[in-house]
């Protein structure tokens, strides 16, 4: 019996030090710093109760520089699994109190450890990263197990979900696995990015800049498109997670969870009918259709910082979730450049790996025209967008609510890239260009004053740019009167439910990168 008892004195002793990480002062200092420590993220994570830990009583091997006699069970990485709403998701929370929560050779196999298992059972992983970066002690062995993890998140790529949440200093290396994975997370004032920072710039090219100018939260959300969601403080960045994840399935052979719609399934909206001005030059906000035809209105919008002129996320039309790309009139009239090509087209390749219906919402004048755009590869590319709605065979639904105009016609998931069903309102124009555009070409010289150029626009207009020609030749399957939108939406996902497709046999193709 005394045996026994020693036993699990021990076994606890060594559960109370793993969990005391680099001890109560360094916890004391994390929490000062406004974040909160590795495991108490967890917690705020998972469903109560719900965390497995694995590897807890791990230790590094390393012997140079005194490391031998400077020992913390754990390692400075807290790994494992839980449940979010029921469903299994592995996580690693790097431990800033154990050695600056730097990565050793030890921890790096932690981590490689359930990122091989996520894959094996199907399960998203979730890395919360909080990390002085290598662990300069071990040299060489620290950056393996970088690109032990860097390949690892290749090869899951497509198959499983994996959201990075950087929570505190990630730097150099480090930053590679977060911006391999489908989702960054960054939290205000306490969490940062860079590849070099503020003084190896100074010394190289004398720039002086603010940690948070270089890599904070709002300049990679807003300025850089690398992150595509911002939390004001640790807890609520774990909630943001557990919504993130309610969108999307555990893995690539599986259909994204369903949930019990309560809203009415044929609703109409009237006020649909006058939101798009009269004036083509007029804006209007996108966001409120999309809002208005969503279920409940609860719509989890994905880099919205970020080239603003066109809106991606995540919604739910009769408890399915779905993938909503939108022209935003409201900014730059709602036109593609280069930001928006690459946001949008990101978002489309994520939701056709992961089994995510697209509907697209289409008010767009063209390409932003200029020497910026055309010397930045605005061709390279607006053609990622191209690629990624022609290369999805998930359900494409496409809405056109006014201007849809030359190759940006095309690419906003048009019938001829694949859209199995396309809608329009009756304020749609479908045209090579603009009225006034095309009326200055093909009637060169042959205008007679103001008042005849006025009617030919006109006719112009009534003739070319209207939903009625596309009609005609069945590249619109349906006018539709905007108040009846929800209800349309609906029917059409009900038919492309079952939806079969695949692309031709390869290896994979070659997107314009």
């Amino acid at each position: 019996m005394g045996q026994e008892l020693q036993r699990n004195k021990l076994l606890e002793e060594k559960h109370n030090l793993a969990e005391l990480g680099g001890g109560q002062q360094r916890i004391d200092r994390q929490h000062a710093a406004g974040r909160k420590t590795a495991r108490e993220r967890i917690n705020d994570l998972f469903d109560p109760g719900t965390f497995v830990e694995i590897d807890k009583f791990v230790t590094h091997t390393a012997t140079d520089f005194g490391m031998d006699k400077n020992k913390i069970l754990g390692d400075g990485v807290v790994a494992g699994y839980g449940k979010i709403d029921g469903r299994i998701m592995y996580v690693f929370a790097q431990d800033f109190t154990v050695f600056g929560g730097s990565l050793s050779r030890a921890n790096a196999n932690k981590i490689i450890k359930v990122m091989d298992m996520a894959m094996k059972m199907g399960a998203p992983v979730i890395g919360l990263n909080d990390s002085g970066g290598a662990r300069i002690q071990e040299g060489v062995e620290s950056l393996a197990g970088y690109a032990d993890i860097f390949y690892r998140n290749v090869r899951s790529s497509g198959v499983i979900p994996q959201i990075s949440a950087v929570l505190g200093p990630c730097a150099g290396g480090a930053v590679y696995s977060p911006a391999i994975t489908d989702f960054i997370l960054m939290v205000k004032k306490t969490s940062y990015m860079f590849v070099t920072g503020p003084d190896v710039i100074k010394t190289v090219t004398n720039e002086e800049v603010t940690k948070e100018d270089l890599g904070g939260a709002m300049t990679h959300n807003k300025k850089s498109g690398v992150a595509h969601f911002t939390a004001e403080n640790d807890e609520e960045a774990m909630l943001m997670i557990r919504e993130l994840m309610s969108f999307l399935p555990s893995n690539n052979m599986e259909d994204p969870p369903r949930k019990v719609c309560t809203d009415d399934l044929t609703r109409e909206i009237p006020r649909l009918d006058t939101i798009v001005p009269e004036d083509p030059n007029k804006p209007y906000d996108m966001k409120e259709i999309i809002l208005d035809v969503i279920d409940n209105g609860h719509f989890l919008e994905v880099q919205p910082h970020y080239a603003q002129n066109i809106i991606v996320g995540f919604a739910r039309i009769a408890g399915k979730p779905i993938g909503i790309v939108a022209n935003q009139p409201a900014v730059l009239a709602g036109v593609l450049d280069i930001a928006s090509s690459t946001k949008a087209a990101r978002f489309v390749r994520f939701c056709d790996a992961f089994n995510i219906p697209l509907i697209t919402f289409e008010d767009v004048p063209g390409f932003l025209p200029g020497t910026t755009q055309e010397f930045g590869g605005i061709i390279k590319h607006g053609a990622k967008l191209l690629y990624a709605f022609a290369e999805a065979t998930v359900p494409k639904i496409t809405l056109i609510t006014r201007k849809a105009y030359g190759g940006a016609y095309d690419v906003m998931s048009s019938k001829h890239i694949g859209a199995d069903y396309n809608f329009a309102y009756p304020t749609a124009e479908i045209a090579v260009m603009g009225p006034d555009g095309a009326v200055n070409i093909i009637y060169r010289n042959k205008i007679k004053d103001d008042d005849h150029k006025k009617q030919i626009v006109q006719e112009y207009r009534n003739n070319f740019a209207s939903p009625y020609k596309a009609a005609e030749l069945g590249y619109i399957d349906e006018i539709i009167y905007p108040h009846n939108t929800r209800k349309k939406l609906i029917q059409a996902l009900e038919m492309t439910e079952n939806k079969a497709d695949s692309n031709p046999p390869k290896k994979h193709g070659n997107i314009p990168l």
